[in-house]
């Protein structure tokens, strides 16, 4: 069921005049590109592709194919958000972000003291499931935007599904990380584990259960998935292992199309995502402060490829903007949000006012009231004619709530943890919120997705990545690299780093600085935090509008592939 709310998307449609003009539209491409988390999905939306589809139906045939091989990562139990935009630049979100389901309440969980139960209820278990949007969003995309049967742009999915697929290092390592809990549900275990351990290197997955979801939902459309046999077995499963769904939740469940925020910065168009995403009012905010404090103010005397100076200066952005992240976001369907005020470029201009160039801001001293992540996947598509997808996935935490419903295949997510649980509390990535996004039945929780496109006289680019809470900065990141030139490759592969405003403190990949480099940004009042390993799995497909070459990369952190083809 599609739901429009004109009004709110009239107020998120956000064009930010930052400087210089809209890009034009780009002209018909000549070539198919995908880029995918997993080169079975990648290969599903090219053949999908050159099967007479557009980039919509590869999108869905991407996407059904990753619900399959990357239990881990996303599924048909888990929701997202499709940037869709057509061949004139004409732009669209697809919101099917999960809902709480309608017996939900604000301290559903919280211990009789008031604190956060110690049982981690909304990250283990059917109580962390939201209301699944993937399934609506493969049935309305396919109604209105692309050019095949549902069933074509199923198959893929659906024979890998009943067949199976081979475990690698990636299921592995993510495996490991929730074994504790996937042991305790038995479907997950007989479907996902080996007698109860992780399954080595080649092991075939078969998902008999979830081929036939697929193929009823590929029959019946909506249907298929939120009514009939396939809902009432669901939720039977859910509420068998102490989960609140029921049958209305599924009836209620709406798919919404919103406006897309639009940034407008120094003549680069940028098209992202509105709430309940935070990533664009995110971005359109950190690209204001960059605007009404340029990085040449604040150093006028250092390069622009100083890593401590360039370091310090976006930190301080990205801490600004995560701050009203935490404090004012949340489902604009519940909630007033002040996008006016936070995007007035007078209150920019304020925010960037406080920071020194030798000295870090402690997130503590911005003012603010709280009380008043790698586990997502990306897919990136463009077509012949210049018709693109970017689409960011979730079920939230490696194999979501790790509950599997044995009837149906469907393993749960638990993006309900992306709610503040109790406000000023962190939720399983150290993000803390307001009641602007607090637990209300219906409601869709915030989120870090952002899938984004971008357009000027020199490139285009359709980039995402997964990452959690550092989706935002991610893409921040890799918008900044491709604006400086950098290539596809270079700009999948460039080290990281992130900061959220809580925990204060600059989080990093292992060899993203040197100790040298370390040692000054501490001495500016930095704390530095590495975490340990690589994240993020970038996908981005590139486009040089002056030679008209088109590239893509597949984030080298893992398993991905990405692919440009001749459509002639």
């Amino acid at each position: 069921m599609l739901a429009r709310t004109p009004g709110i998307s009239l107020i998120l449609s956000i064009l930010i005049i930052l400087g210089g003009c809209a890009a034009t539209p780009s002209t018909d491409t000549g070539v198919h590109a995908v880029a995918s988390a997993h080169p079975l999905a990648t290969q599903a939306g090219l053949k999908a592709l050159q099967e007479g589809g557009n980039a919509f139906d590869a999108a869905i045939a991407t996407a059904a194919v990753l619900a399959v091989v990357e239990p881990y990562s996303a599924g048909m139990g888990g929701g997202g958000f499709w940037l869709l935009q057509q061949p004139d630049h004409s732009t669209v979100l697809v919101d099917a972000r999960e809902k709480a389901p309608l017996a939900s309440t604000r301290t559903m969980y919280l211990d009789e003291s008031g604190e956060v139960h110690p049982d981690k209820l909304s990250i283990n278990g059917p109580l962390a499931a939201g209301i699944p949007g993937q399934p609506g969003a493969f049935v309305h995309i396919n109604q209105h935007f692309a050019e095949r049967p549902l069933r074509a742009n199923l198959e893929d999915a659906i024979r890998l599904a009943r067949d199976g697929f081979r475990v690698d290092e990636h299921y592995r390592e993510r495996a490991e990380w929730r074994l504790d809990v996937m042991r305790r549900y038995p479907a997950t275990s007989q479907t996902f584990l080996d007698d109860g351990n992780v399954p080595a290197v080649g092991a075939l997955i078969r998902q008999p259960a979830l081929a036939d979801t697929l193929e009823t939902l590929a029959d019946e459309g909506w249907d298929g998935f939120y009514g009939g046999e396939v809902a009432r077995n669901i939720v039977e499963d859910v509420q068998a292992g102490g989960g609140i769904w029921q049958l209305e939740d599924l009836e209620a469940y709406t798919v919404v199309e919103r406006e897309p925020v639009v940034i407008d910065y120094e003549g680069t168009t940028i098209w992202t995502t509105p709430p309940p995403s935070s990533g664009g009012i995110a971005l359109a905010q950190m690209f204001g402060m960059m605007r009404e404090r340029p990085y040449t103010e604040i150093y006028p005397e250092k390069a622009a490829d100083d890593v401590v100076a360039r370091t310090h200066y976006l930190t301080e952005v990205m801490r600004r903007a995560y701050r009203d992240r935490a404090i004012h976001l949340g489902d604009p369907d519940f909630t007033e949000i002040p996008v006016d005020h936070l995007l007035d470029p007078a209150y920019l201009a304020t925010r960037m006012s406080t920071v020194e160039p030798d000295q870090a801001t402690t997130s503590q001293s911005l003012e603010g009231d709280l009380s008043g992540g790698t586990h997502t996947t990306h897919l990136s598509v463009l077509d012949a004619q210049g018709r693109k997808v970017s689409a960011t996935l979730s079920i939230n935490l490696p194999f979501g709530s790790a509950f599997l419903s044995e009837q149906t295949g469907v393993l749960l997510n638990n993006e309900m943890d992306d709610f503040a649980i109790k406000p000023g509390v962190p939720n399983a990535y150290g993000l803390v919120g307001g009641e602007a996004n607090s637990v209300e039945p219906g409601k869709r929780p915030l989120s870090s997705m952002t899938p984004t496109i971008m357009d000027s006289d020199d490139h285009m680019a359709i980039i995402g990545t997964p990452g959690g809470s550092r989706i935002i900065t991610m893409v921040y990141l890799g918008l900044l690299d491709v604006m400086n030139g950098k290539s596809a490759g270079q700009t999948v592969a460039d080290p990281r780093f992130h900061h959220q405003y809580l925990p204060d403190a600059i989080q990093h990949e292992p060899d993203t600085f040197t100790a040298e480099q370390q040692a000054a940004l501490e001495a500016m009042g930095h704390s530095l935090k590495n975490v340990g390993r690589e994240y993020g799995n970038m996908q981005l497909i590139l486009r040089d509008h002056a030679s008209g070459e088109t590239t893509a990369a597949a984030d080298p952190r893992g398993i991905g592939q990405a692919v440009v083809n001749s459509a002639r």
